[in-house]
């Protein structure tokens, strides 16, 4: 087996940025192509809950006063913009991602830099910036899990999710990317994908694996 071959038995999914705000249609920032993926981003989580396995759902959290939000966006929040605010509704995950469709973000924790515990195997953790490893507890977590690859699906590949994989494959963990669950993919991005070993599946492809 190569280093780079993924261990689905050791694997955990995450989930980045499937938040009302950014995947709703006709939501204030809407990333198009990601709520065509929901469905194939649910039947990831049901595999993974099927096998109890680790699922952390990372998400972005905006302050009214743009104090925690990127340079490139925090005029656009200052002037009164709301997106991912805490506490509002568009901040939270879409409804379909979750083991109880009813359950809310702790946002206080969550920008405290806890982790909230949706199930026994489940979680969400908020991240600062585009990837989901820059000051935040995600890399401890994984790593007390005996995780060491991640399966990796959400909004929107050229943003957080591309940076997410980086940082993955800068720590050393295995990684899978679900091209038919996560938004704004294309090939050039593919090419060098595979050129920094990463792997590329699909939800049906996974779910063989899983199978056997």
């Amino acid at each position: 087996m190569g280093y780079t071959e993924p261990d689905l038995s050791k694997s955990a999914l995450v989930t980045i940025d499937v938040q009302r705000d950014f995947s709703l249609r006709g939501a204030p920032a809407e990333i198009a192509g990601t709520m065509e993926n929901v469905p194939n981003m649910v039947r990831l989580l049901s595999m993974f809950r099927k096998v109890f396995r680790p699922i952390v759902h990372v998400v972005r959290l905006y302050r009214a006063d743009g104090s925690n939000v990127d340079l490139c966006r925090r005029a656009l929040i200052r002037s009164g913009t709301s997106v991912v605010r805490p506490g509002s509704e568009g901040a939270e995950l879409v409804g379909e991602l979750l083991p109880d469709p009813t359950a809310k973000l702790d946002c206080g924790l969550l920008l405290d830099g806890g982790v909230q515990f949706c199930s026994q195997n489940e979680s969400v953790i908020y991240k600062p910036r585009w990837g989901a490893f820059y000051q935040t507890p995600l890399q401890k977590h994984l790593e007390a899990l005996k995780v060491n690859t991640i399966v990796v699906c959400g909004c929107n590949f050229p943003n957080c999710p591309r940076t997410t994989i980086y940082e993955a494959s800068e720590r050393d963990f295995k990684v899978v990317l679900v091209r038919d669950a996560v938004s704004g993919l294309y090939r050039k991005a593919e090419e060098e994908l595979l050129n920094i070993g990463v792997h590329l599946s699909s939800t049906a492809d996974l779910a063989g694996s899983f199978g056997r």
